[in-house]
């Protein structure tokens, strides 16, 4: 199997890829951006993609899901979720330091340290925070904020460590491919969707969640992102609780699929979370639907 994911070598992509099961034994090759990973797994140049999804102080990570929600189809069958800590890597002294790069949901979460520390000092963006330290090494920028793995594979001095403004800080990471059928449920899964609502029905967006709520799946997610077809015109990006072979979310995307004027399938796959999953409601596990619907066949068969 080779796998395309976000470099240059030293990303945290990088760094997460390593600890996804199926990429133990595969090949790994790195691109410069995540649409090129994307579109790579798309066009059957690589087996799969693994690429970031969700940052823990930034939130989405809009290429991503944008790609997800608008181009040719792909499906997610598995997650990494990886804690990140930043360093400021130089060959200069921090007193000395005029420029700093890194890519943008990095510099995003060491504001208050630039801030308060650097705060003089341009920022510019890079596309990873590897090549952010490998531009830094060569001379182009004073600094780079980037993990401790990637300073040291280009061989830059840390000057400040574990810069980050939340110490819990985690970014979410995403395995892709092709569609095909999900892996086996674990007891413990997401399941991602996209929806697209009739914008002419009052009360559409609330029809969308009462399919989940009342057959108790619990949505971890929901945002809007545009359609691209004018101002008002979005799709909703939902990450929720259960498996597509539980028989509650079946049920819930048969009622999507007859409300909304369409559904887009992402996958469901086991959770990289330290949450334990939340049982059923009452009435709503599998078996509590397996019995409601023998008692109807029986009713239609022999009417008691």
């Amino acid at each position: 199997m080779e796998f395309a994911y976000l470099g240059p070598r030293g990303t945290f992509t990088e760094a997460a890829l390593r600890r996804l099961p199926a990429a133990k034994t595969a090949t790994a090759t790195p691109m410069s951006s995540i649409f090129e990973v994307l579109d790579a797994v798309r066009r059957g140049e690589v087996d799969a993609g693994f690429v970031p999804i969700e940052n823990s102080q930034e939130g989405t990570v809009t290429v991503t899901v944008d790609e997800l929600v608008g181009g040719d189809p792909l499906v997610i069958v598995g997650e990494v979720v990886l804690p990140v800590t930043f360093v400021l890597a130089s060959e200069k002294p921090v007193g000395e330091i005029t420029t700093v790069a890194s890519m943008p949901v990095a510099l995003a979460q060491v504001r208050k340290y630039l801030r308060r520390e650097l705060p003089d000092a341009v920022v510019h963006q890079a596309l990873s925070t590897a090549q952010a330290a490998q531009r830094a090494a060569g001379g182009e920028f004073d600094a780079a904020v980037c993990p401790p793995f990637a300073a040291e594979a280009v061989g830059l001095p840390v000057q400040a460590f574990d810069i980050g403004d939340n110490p819990n800080a985690a970014t979410r990471f995403v395995h892709v491919v092709r569609p095909t059928s999900p892996p086996d449920p674990s007891g413990n899964d997401i399941t991602s969707l996209v929806v697209y609502i009739d914008y002419d029905r009052v009360g559409a967006l609330l029809g969308v969640l009462t399919e989940f709520a009342i057959r108790g799946i619990n949505l971890t997610r929901i945002e809007s992102r545009p359609t691209g077809e004018g101002l008002g015109r979005y799709a909703f990006f939902l990450d929720c609780t259960g498996h597509l072979a539980d028989a509650r979310m079946g049920e819930a995307l048969t009622g999507l699929r007859r409300i909304c004027a369409d559904v887009r399938y992402l996958g469901s796959y086991p959770r990289d979370h330290s949450d334990k999953p939340v049982p059923p409601p009452a009435g709503l596990s599998d078996a509590d639907f397996a019995d409601a619907a023998a008692w109807l066949d029986r009713l239609r068969r022999e009417g008691a």
